[in-house]
């Protein structure tokens, strides 16, 4: 992992490998099909919450998906334009979201991480400020996500 000044770390199950660093944003569930823009990056769901909001570029922080199972070809469009999030941590297991980010991964080589962590890291990291990180590496389950203060690091 690339060397920052961390105010936390967790231990993280890797659902796929990949490295990536960005703003830690927290979404209640979501469902890409209808939900979310995949040309813009944008959540069009207009009763969502984070109705307006980009989720480019971002480390998505959502404890599970709902709603259909084209959403994985939704989300595998956003990351194929780059407007899909650089990381997500579920504290959930979703098959929809790790079907996505699998094919967008093998056929546009996004290496997007997927990890998994405890509702009670999960609930730390939705209280974080600043830049998150995930180091989810090839062939080993764990994965670390750490926090850090800045986004200058």
């Amino acid at each position: 992992m690339n060397p920052m000044n961390t105010s936390a770390s967790f231990k993280a199950e890797a659902l796929t490998s990949g490295f990536a660093r960005g703003p830690g944003v927290f979404i209640e569930p979501l469902s890409f099909w209808g939900g979310y823009d995949a040309e813009t990056g944008t959540v069009v769901e207009q009763s969502h919450p984070a109705f307006g909001q980009t989720l480019a570029g971002v480390i998505l922080l959502m404890r599970r998906a709902k709603g259909s199972s084209s959403s994985s070809s939704v989300l595998v469009e956003a990351i194929r334009n780059k407007t899909g999030p650089a990381g997500i941590v579920l504290c959930e297991r979703d098959l929809i979201i790790a079907i996505g980010v699998i094919v967008a991964n093998e056929l546009y080589a996004s290496q997007i991480p997927l990890v998994l962590v405890s509702s009670e890291d999960f609930e730390r990291l939705c209280k974080t400020s600043g830049v998150i990180q995930i180091d989810a590496r090839a062939g080993e389950e764990t994965a670390r996500v750490a926090t850090a203060s800045s986004p200058a690091l």
